[in-house]
């Protein structure tokens, strides 16, 4: 389908948006709008209303727009529907000072202070921890012949990571995955759950924080955690107030856990469907090569991404975006699974091909706000898949997709469960990944 404007006179039927139908399948949704309303003002089930941009170019254009401020603040709505537009919870837990909810120059004095935690060779040096930690949750089902991959691999693999990262220490580290199941199932937990669990999170790492400082050491050691250079950072003159340092651990957590258990349920999800992808990437794999593994996690992260929307932004002055007005105040949302479709700017964009060479997505953003952790983000999803081909050659669905659910919300595209089977294997199992 390429972009044509509508003919003049003729007001198709828009497709109904944020049904459980469309959140199993919204791609033909996107492939409307990007033809007939590619900025389209919609309302959200929250009640609030927002524009979607779909289309790859308009979409590059918008996440890189400085009259796009991330700040709430600037949202034209009353007061109480601010709290509808964030991470349910971050309002009263008083964590709204981090990365998605703020502009220069805070967002970049905050953005340098954790940038070294990933930089290549940081994440390089984790590697080791991110295949020792995949390999024992793998030990702890490879003998049953299945697994709910979600919540038995892809959900704790992420966590243990980032928390590893943060410095929470491992016997913490349940707690945190605890929490975060709650803030993760959304719509699935008890009313006010999310809140709740992120009220803990923040009284928990404000304690941590308190701890770390009282007792670091004067001079950093190799490999220091990412919450103890925030102390130490704060500590020589960088101003970082104590809810900044607890906000920014938070959305390291949350930005750093979501986002990858997604990219891999999705894409072992997508490896299951495409059979003749999956034996194409095995085969690779065998042979010892990595070529094809990196440009597979590219295409994944195309094809069905874990960040269905980009995180709220809000206009600061009148502009302009593919030919639609938008007021200041006004919400936009970059509907980043619609752009990494756009026929105008991938050849075959729904068809998975591993292989594919010219791949400019936006699955982790573009610009200023390009995702921090997406190397860490990486490293974890081609370990996960990579080993989980190994270990599990014949691996296979449990259910027919159709059965299958995706977790309702408006930013994250993810599986609730993934059921699977499987020859059992042996299992080197040892103890839990908090305790070694």
């Amino acid at each position: 389908m390429t972009n044509q404007p509508t003919p003049t006179g003729i007001t198709p039927q828009a497709p109904e948006l944020f049904t459980w139908e469309f959140a199993t399948d919204p791609y033909p949704a996107y492939a409307w709008l990007r033809e007939h309303a590619p900025v389209h003002k919609t309302r959200l089930p929250s009640g609030v209303e927002a524009w979607l941009v779909t289309r790859y170019a308009d979409a590059k254009q918008a996440l890189a727009d400085a009259r796009l401020s991330k700040n709430p603040a600037h949202h034209d709505e009353p007061a109480h529907a601010k709290g509808k537009t964030g991470i349910p919870g971050e309002r009263k837990a008083e964590l709204m000072t981090h990365l998605l909810n703020i502009d220069p120059p805070d967002h970049t004095r905050l953005r340098r202070l954790v940038s070294k935690a990933f930089t290549p060779r940081r994440v390089a040096e984790f590697a080791p921890r991110v295949q020792e930690l995949t390999d024992h949750l793998i030990d702890q089902f490879v003998q049953k012949g299945s697994a709910d991959l979600i919540h038995e691999f892809a959900f704790p693999l992420p966590i243990y990571a980032i928390c590893d990262l943060l410095g929470v220490p491992r016997e913490d580290q349940d707690d945190f995955r605890d929490w975060a199941g709650m803030m993760i199932r959304h719509q699935g937990g008890p009313r006010g759950g999310v809140a709740r669990s992120v009220k803990k999170m923040r009284g928990y790492l404000a304690d941590l924080i308190h701890r770390k400082r009282e007792a670091l050491p004067d001079a950093p050691t190799p490999g220091e955690d990412l919450i103890s250079g925030l102390i130490r950072a704060s500590d020589h003159g960088e101003h970082l107030t104590e809810n900044e340092a607890a906000a920014m651990a938070f959305i390291l957590l949350f930005a750093g856990f979501e986002t990858t258990v997604n990219l891999i349920g999705n894409g072992t999800f997508a490896l299951l469907t495409h059979p003749e992808q999956r034996a194409r990437l095995q085969t690779s794999l065998a042979r010892g090569e990595s070529a094809l593994l990196a440009t597979g996690i590219e295409e994944l992260l195309r094809y069905d991404g874990p960040v269905e929307l980009a995180t709220w932004r809000f206009a600061t002055e009148p502009l302009t975006i593919g030919g639609q007005h938008i007021a200041p105040g006004d919400p936009v949302l970059v509907v980043l699974a619609a752009a990494d479709r756009d026929p105008e700017r991938f050849a075959d964009p729904d068809v998975l091909d591993l292989g594919r060479r010219d791949n400019q997505h936006l699955g982790y953003g573009h610009g200023i706000h390009y995702c921090l952790g997406a190397p860490l983000a990486r490293l974890e999803g081609q370990t996960a898949l990579a080993t989980l081909l190994a270990r599990l050659p014949d691996l296979e669905l449990a259910v027919d997709p159709t059965e299958l659910r995706w977790r309702g919300g408006l930013i994250m595209r993810g599986l609730r469960t993934l059921p699977v089977e499987f020859t059992p294997g042996p299992s080197n199992r040892s103890s839990h990944p908090s305790s070694y």
